[in-house]
């Protein structure tokens, strides 16, 4: 079998999916090979660019090989001007490469003229002409070197931005080896079949889909039962660890699907109806020691939704053994200021909290289960035991009006000590939550695979509205403009800890 990863998605650590389906499959005595097409792909694309006739373009191909280079050394994320300028140039090579496409593709994204990832139509018709894909030219060679004795191909479709070129891919394979089996997974993949009444358009193309968790599927598929006790760990070997883009390996790491809170209004999780399905904490933490020990990472990078509290407790005792960072809720787990100390010296570098608003009420009307207090008082430990803070920030929910905004403000300058990093985010309805139909939806986009859908803002405070706001008010005050310039342009969180001491 052959485990694809496809374009685009950032290509700072080895995709964590397709590394824990091939140690599944490696597990039961199934041979398998990985291919990550996305980090392939990107950096093949990286070399087409000509001189150019631009300063910036020519100056972009003159220095692609050493920033490159500098991506992957530590010294370049203490200077932030080196750092901006290898990452913009070379996100710089990708916009030129593809513009004979129609395609603009980048370090983080991807969007092609004629193709919408939210279309099936376009998705299948991507599929009927591969040959305009911008990867095209490199896929279309590589995969013949992978596919002459493969039976099985699997796809891990996770993003919009990785939907035109995993059609353009399946229908070059199509083409070309009409005989194997395509399985198409993945995040994206997830939502699409969790929509009610979901009604496949691809079953021409893509002979099974699978959503959620793919290892049992995947074994029943290949007539495989699974023959050890032993759980698989992700076989992050099977892939070109030293090529990432970042200084030293991160390894990806899951210890749940779903959401352990799972009460928030509007949260695509609930709307999709994902269950929380956990790792027993000590076989998640005996699984991220023995990785550690095996690959010896520069950085765990913890993928749950929120890391439990119960996780959470289970590293502060016992370190994984690498320097770590993930997503946590801000509850009275982070409220002990022993307990965050503790979790420093487990080797915790940056949490990403989801505080979504600075006024109460709003976050009362959203169901977080957050106290402001509280959230003050999580803030000034994590700042105190030296662990850095990603915040998130969701504007122009149906919960908010525009004087609750400002008070979110107030809240930021408040705490901009322990603030360290912020993402600043303007609100999708999710298109089958239970909430779409009390507000009043409307197209949000064309195409008939849309994950969110328009709204009428009860309080009048539209999407336009949001993003005036943020644009003149909230991001000009001094003290969230001086937070903004420290996050780390197009990777974003997933560079932020090397920035913040990890």
């Amino acid at each position: 079998m052959l485990l694809i990863h496809p374009p685009v998605a950032k290509p700072g650590e080895p995709p964590a999916g397709i590394a824990r389906l091939a140690g599944a499959l490696r597990v039961n005595g199934l041979p398998c090979r990985v291919l990550d097409a996305n980090l392939e792909g990107l950096l093949w694309l990286m070399e087409q660019p000509g001189p150019g006739t631009d300063t910036w373009t020519r100056r972009a191909v003159k220095g692609r090989v050493g920033h490159l280079a500098a991506l992957r050394e530590r010294q370049t994320y203490r200077s932030s001007d080196r750092y901006v300028r290898a990452v913009m140039d070379l996100n710089r090579l990708l916009a030129v490469a593809g513009e004979e496409s129609g395609a603009t593709v980048g370090l983080a994204d991807y969007e092609q003229a004629d193709f919408s990832p939210v279309s099936s139509a376009d998705l299948l018709r991507a599929a009927a002409e591969p040959e305009r894909n911008p990867f095209f030219p490199w896929f279309s060679r590589r995969l013949p070197e992978l596919l002459d004795d493969i039976r099985v191909v699997g796809i891990s479709l996770n993003y919009l931005s990785q939907a035109v070129t995993t059609f353009a891919l399946i229908g070059f394979i199509r083409q070309r080896f009409p005989d194997l089996t395509v399985v198409l997974g993945g995040g994206l993949v997830t939502s699409w079949l969790r929509r009610p009444a979901w009604r496949n358009p691809f079953g021409g193309l893509v002979d099974h889909m699978i959503a959620g968790p793919g290892e049992e599927p995947l074994l029943a598929l290949l007539g495989a039962r699974p023959e050890s006790r032993q759980p698989p760990l992700p076989a992050y070997d099977l892939l070109p660890l030293a090529d990432y883009l970042s200084p030293g390996l991160v390894l990806p790491y899951s210890a749940a699907s779903g959401c352990w809170w799972n009460r928030c209004s509007f949260c695509p999780e609930r709307a999709e109806g994902n269950p929380y399905r956990p790792l027993p904490a000590s076989q998640a933490l005996d699984e991220l020691r023995t990785l550690a020990d095996r690959y010896r990472p520069a950085l765990i990078h913890l993928l749950d939704n929120a890391v439990s509290p119960s996780l959470l407790r289970s590293l502060a005792d016992t370190p994984p053994g690498a320097p770590w960072y993930g997503f946590a809720r801000i509850d009275d787990t982070l409220a002990d200021y022993d307990f965050c100390r503790a979790l420093r010296r487990s080797g915790c570098v940056m949490l990403k909290l989801g505080l979504e608003s600075g006024d109460q009420g709003v976050l009362d009307r959203l169901h977080k289960g957050i106290d402001l207090g509280m959230a003050a008082r999580v803030l000034e430990n994590l700042r105190l035991a030296g662990i850095a803070v990603y915040g998130y920030l969701l504007f122009g929910t149906p919960a908010e009006a525009e004087e609750d905004a400002r008070r979110t403000l107030d809240f930021v300058v408040r705490h901009r000590e322990a603030i360290t990093f912020l993402n600043l985010a303007v609100f999708n309805m999710p298109a089958f939550g239970d909430e779409a139909i009390d507000h009043g939806t409307e197209p949000f986009y064309g195409g008939d695979l849309p994950l969110y859908t328009g709204f009428r803002h009860p309080r009048g405070w539209g999407r336009r509205e949001v993003r005036r706001f943020l644009d003149r008010e909230f991001t000009r005050h001094p003290a969230v403009a001086e937070i903004l310039r420290r996050d780390p342009p197009l990777f974003t969180s997933n560079h932020a800890p090397f920035f913040a001491g990890g």
